[in-house]
């Protein structure tokens, strides 16, 4: 069961994707976390550039999606972001959002698994909870609506 309310909400802002072509495991591309927003109401803060989303195009179309990265609370405490998900739809949705065009989130599939990591006493309460997020894709940012696993 998830809680009924987003517990937080990521407004991350990327760079235009760094395009590795077709490895052995399929499409690669990473695409840089520079900045953006973390809210809810038990924390607010800002991520911190520096982080990824390593993703693989698989050969049905979905993007598998491994993402790291670190926001800062308000208090000055540093947390650990570790997603891990899917992100697929039709391809004629994909190929709009690949060319950056606003498209309402019901119209393709975007969930990731979260975790946390951090040694600030404020925000400890993240150790000890998964999350399932919902997700956006814009041109250069993406949205996550994270509802917690209880």
């Amino acid at each position: 069961m998830l809680s009924k309310e987003p517990v937080i909400r990521i407004e991350a802002d990327l760079e235009a994707p760094q395009l590795f072509g077709k490895t052995p495991y399929g499409e690669r591309r990473v695409i840089n976390i520079v900045g953006g927003t973390v809210s809810g109401p038990r924390l607010r803060g800002r991520i911190l550039p520096g982080g990824a989303d390593w993703q693989i195009i698989r050969a049905d179309g979905a993007a598998d999606i491994f993402a790291k990265y670190t926001f800062q609370i308000e208090g000055g405490g540093l947390v650990l972001v570790t997603s891990a998900g899917l992100r697929h739809g039709p391809p004629d949705v994909i190929a709009r959002l690949a060319k950056g065009e606003a498209v309402p989130r019901d119209q393709y599939y975007f969930r990731t698994c979260v975790r946390f990591e951090t040694a600030d006493p404020e925000a400890d309460w993240l150790n000890r909870v998964l999350m399932i997020a919902v997700g956006a894709r814009e041109k250069m940012q993406v949205k996550l609506d994270l509802f917690e696993v209880l």
